[in-house]
């Protein structure tokens, strides 16, 4: 047996339980991990709340990210041997293929070996953010050395994968922060500007900073009134990749800006590239190259122990981070 995390009802943190469950047997194609980490994501209070894009059936497991030790290969499994240090691609289906809890079982096709300088929270930090961002700003927005990238949200664990990424190609990121409590942190971790929108005249600054007609690519997770400043200080044939919905306001469409501009406003998410074998691996060798150069380095916000889940969904909820926030096991 092994304890997991599972719900029986929607709701807050509370509703959040670790029970003892028998261990399934593992199928082909199949590895069963010993979890050392997990990395927490909204989509997990999302699913835990009933508000996510999948509702499963009750009482359900979760989580998208862990990082552990390889236990067991199933039958037709190739390159894996129990004893391997692995981290776990996010699948299509949380419910499917649960991370919270001490053992896990993933395809093949989802467990990759990260490099060994990372630790056990770093690994467990790594593909949710990084094949966000990478599937963004690369794979749709081709963003290049000449670009000005504007990221919102830009303390979350994806905002700081995408100021990363962004430095690797050469590119100019723009930080959009809600206050001016973490601008200097942006600044140390790599964002040439940062903005705080709640006391900063956004589409102003954005002119000021790239000029009236320069930023081509918008990374989004928040949407609301932001879009009418963000559209207004975009390049004309611009791109504004949606990847969240942050914000509670509706989400007014910015029509003439769009109409202007010539602009596409594009949903977004990572199971476009994890669902898709060919971009999955293009994604893979380029985060493995970044985490093994140290251009590509995980912030980790807190760490908790895999007893205090609640309180980890609970600060996972408060926006206070500064990064990902990781659970023992």
């Amino acid at each position: 047996m092994a304890r997991v995390v599972r719900f029986h009802e929607h709701g807050g943190p509370e509703v959040l339980r670790i029970e003892n469950l028998d261990i399934p047997a593992l199928g082909r194609g199949e590895i069963r991990i010993r979890v050392k980490a997990l990395g927490l994501n909204r989509a997990e209070a999302l699913l835990r709340s009933g508000t996510y894009i999948q509702t499963p059936p009750l009482p359900s497991g979760l989580g998208l990210e862990a990082a552990g030790v390889v236990e067991a290969v199933g039958e037709g499994v190739d390159g894996f041997a129990p004893g391997d240090a692995v981290s776990v691609v996010p699948p299509l289906s949380m419910a499917c293929w649960p991370a919270y809890g001490e053992i896990a079982t993933y395809p093949a096709h989802l467990v990759v070996k990260h490099p060994p300088s990372l630790s056990w929270e770093e690994a467990a930090a790594v593909w949710m953010q990084y094949l966000t961002a990478y599937g963004a700003l690369i794979d749709i927005a081709k963003l290049g050395r000449e670009d000005f990238v504007v990221i919102t949200a830009a303390s979350s664990s994806v905002g700081l994968a995408a100021i990363q990424i962004a430095n690797i190609v050469g590119a100019t990121p723009i930080a959009v922060t809600r206050t001016s409590a973490k601008k200097q942190a942006l600044l140390e971790f790599g964002a040439a500007h940062v903005i705080a929108s709640a006391g900063e005249d956004l589409e102003a600054r954005l002119k000021e900073i790239a000029g009236p007609d320069n930023i081509r690519v918008v990374v989004d997770a928040v949407g609301g009134p932001i879009f009418a400043p963000l559209t207004a200080a975009m390049a004309r044939g611009g791109i504004l990749i949606e990847y969240g919905g942050l914000s509670p306001e509706p989400t007014p469409f910015p029509l003439f800006a769009v109409l202007a501009k010539t602009l596409t406003l594009r949903g977004y998410l990572v199971h476009e590239i994890t669902g898709n074998p060919a971009k999955l691996e293009a994604a893979k060798a380029f985060i493995l190259d970044g985490l093994m150069s140290g251009s590509l380095r995980p912030a980790i916000a807190k760490t908790f122990p895999f007893d205090r889940i609640v309180e980890a969904h609970r600060f996972l909820e408060s926006n206070e981070q500064f990064g990902k926030i990781v659970v023992t096991v």
